[in-house]
């Protein structure tokens, strides 16, 4: 199904930022982005998934040695899928590069707020953001996902997992009718947060959002408040994904994660 002529197809944000600090001394020459799961970079996995779920028009935000992620798209945008793709189907790769532009990462929220004039060119727009260090091989970006988000007039949707053992207490609970809950009902739980999600626009406005759009400020700002006001106010939604999934953080979760072979089938959440 395609989006209605009033919605085009959602563009996408990949987070890819951060300096990597617990991936050290890998990240010191190697933005963690780049780090490579089965022979690909984890930002090529996702540049490829969403390429292969119609999305047309991507940007990546740098900060960290942001100008070798911008090199290794600049010579191998998406490999053996673009030669697939006429020019109507994939339109480009952008990079919002905040190390560039102040010299430090603006955080999530900050991130999104510089991308926003790619990213949601329309008042009604709606996106995808996933963050380049995650690991979810078997997540399928879908059309009819972004169409039923951008038709429930939601300020988000966020995609929940099973809490890793790093992170037993979770981020946010799905209510009985799918609305994301800050805190679990009773009897229930609190899932972590994937860090996958389609956003509107309007959730980087006012009165949601002070940082204007573009942030040319350069203002640095976490994701999770915002999120957590407008979960409160009931404009959030979620549901729970149980496919492979890894929160590529440290240097014992890649070196597990390529140990597991290219072709173990699913694997256990890290």
């Amino acid at each position: 199904m395609r989006l209605a002529a009033a919605h085009p197809p959602p563009r996408a944000l990949i987070l890819a930022a951060g300096r990597g600090e617990r991936m050290r001394p890998l990240t010191d020459t190697c933005p963690k982005p780049l780090l490579a799961v089965h022979g690909r970079p984890l930002l090529q996995w996702w540049v490829d998934a969403l390429t292969q779920g119609g999305v047309a028009e991507i940007v990546i935000n740098t900060a960290w040695l942001g100008e070798k992620i911008e090199d290794y798209f600049g010579r191998q945008r998406t490999p053996d899928k673009r030669e697939q793709l006429s020019n109507q189907e994939f339109t480009g790769l952008r990079f919002s590069a905040e190390g560039r532009d102040f010299g430090y990462a603006l955080e999530t929220a900050g991130g999104i707020a510089r991308a926003l004039p790619l990213l949601a060119p329309r008042a009604d727009s709606v996106f995808w953001v996933l963050a380049g260090d995650i690991f979810a091989p078997d997540f399928a970006i879908s059309a009819d996902a972004a169409q039923r988000f951008a038709a429930s007039g939601r300020l988000a949707h966020l995609w929940l997992v099973p809490n890793p053992a790093h992170k037993p207490q979770g981020d946010f609970a799905v209510g009985a009718d799918g609305e994301a809950l800050n805190d679990a009902p009773p009897g229930g739980v609190r899932h972590t947060f994937s860090t996958i999600a389609l956003y509107r626009r309007a959730l980087f406005e006012p009165p949601w959002c002070d940082i204007l759009p573009g942030n040319p400020q350069g203002t640095a700002a976490p994701l999770a408040p915002l999120l957590r006001k407008a979960i409160a106010a009931g404009h959030v939604s979620a549901e729970l994904y149980t496919g492979a999934w890894t929160d590529v953080g440290t240097p014992e979760r890649l070196a597990q994660l390529n140990d597991a072979g290219a072709d173990a089938g699913p694997r256990p959440i890290l």
